[in-house]
């Protein structure tokens, strides 16, 4: 048979096929291969897609044949996801806030391209979230890994601090002048991307929302902070900063219905101290961050959860529910 003008790239082409057209489902007969590597302007015997299929498996890449009747198919198998895998990770993306809308779309479509096109229509599920809003910075991507470097480096970063006004715009904090920080972490909390970082001027350790900084750059300076970085542990920051707003770090004794033990492990983990209450109360002592986010957090919770101590921060939340009873008088 004459050579077609791809015919070097025949191995190529027929894993193309194989990857787009079969799955566990979709299967192709050996002349229906034939077809479609001459839609690539390729020619080929039976002999040769066999020896091909035959380098495909000893590549790693599973092809399988069954027989049905008097028919041979074939179908590739045993790829690098599971179709139940990448629809987890469309899933996630869909639903994740802080990726843009253009940028999920092009993320699915590079998943796509690890099935066949029939599991590809399926991949492309629309996620409904109550109250979704999707980021509008894309540099959010290229923030993560300029962090990334200048941890890495152990270098300082300078970088516009935005937040909202009034116009719906995101403007620059500080009148437009620098940040200058000293990364240490990435974290991930209420489907948001933080920085955590040492502030040389307060001497201590503060987070930023990674989609809110502009012009990161890498300074020529070592980092600092690194004694006050080893004395937390960011699982415990997390659980501490409530919505991530920083406050006067405080240990909270909490009395709690014994049917939202979940809630307080879910939240704190479950090392927190457990004592017998009242009859269907427990007593925890927990540390958190004393801002109006953790006693908003509280006061959801309705009668099911008290503070019992400190003082203060039991002022502090009379206080609360004073000023916000305010608002509806």
């Amino acid at each position: 048979m004459p050579k077609g003008a791809n015919q070097k790239l025949k191995l190529i082409y027929l894993i193309k096929i194989l990857t787009e057209l079969t799955d566990e489902k979709h299967k192709l007969t050996m002349p229906q291969i034939i077809t479609e590597l001459g839609r690539y302007g390729i020619t080929a015997e039976r002999k040769s897609i066999y020896d091909d299929i035959e380098n495909m498996r000893q590549l790693g890449i599973e092809v399988n044949m069954t027989q049905e009747g008097r028919n041979f198919y074939y179908n590739m198998v045993g790829r690098q996801f599971e179709l139940a895998e990448l629809k987890l990770l469309v899933d996630a993306i869909q639903s994740s806030k802080f990726i843009t809308k253009r940028k999920s779309d092009e993320l699915i479509k590079k998943l796509e391209k690890y099935v066949s096109k029939y599991e590809a229509t399926t991949l492309n599920r629309q996620i409904m979230v109550s109250g979704r809003i999707k980021t509008m910075n894309e540099s959010i991507y290229y923030n993560v890994d300029e962090l990334h470097e200048a941890i890495a480096e152990n270098k300082k970063i300078k970088f516009k601090y935005l937040e909202w006004n009034l116009k719906k715009e995101l403007v620059a904090r500080k009148d437009g002048a620098d940040y200058i920080v000293s990364p240490w972490a990435l974290l991930w909390d209420d489907e948001n991307y933080y920085l955590v970082a040492y502030d040389e001027e307060k001497g201590i350790m503060k987070h930023y929302r990674v989609d809110k900084m502009k012009n990161i750059r890498s300074l020529d300076e070592k980092r600092l902070g690194e004694d006050v970085f080893k004395n937390i542990k960011i699982s415990q920051y997390q659980e501490r900063n409530f919505g991530m707003y920083s406050g006067e770090d405080s240990r909270v004794v909490l009395k709690v219905s014994n049917d939202k033990i979940g809630v307080i492990v879910d939240r704190f983990g479950k090392e927190i101290p457990l004592m017998k209450h009242e009859e269907g109360y427990f007593r925890t002592t927990v540390s958190v961050a004393m801002s109006d986010q953790f006693l908003g957090w509280i006061f959801a919770l309705g009668d099911s959860v008290q503070i019992v101590d400190p003082p203060s921060a039991v002022d502090r939340m009379k206080e609360h529910i004073k000023k916000i009873g305010k608002m509806y008088e």
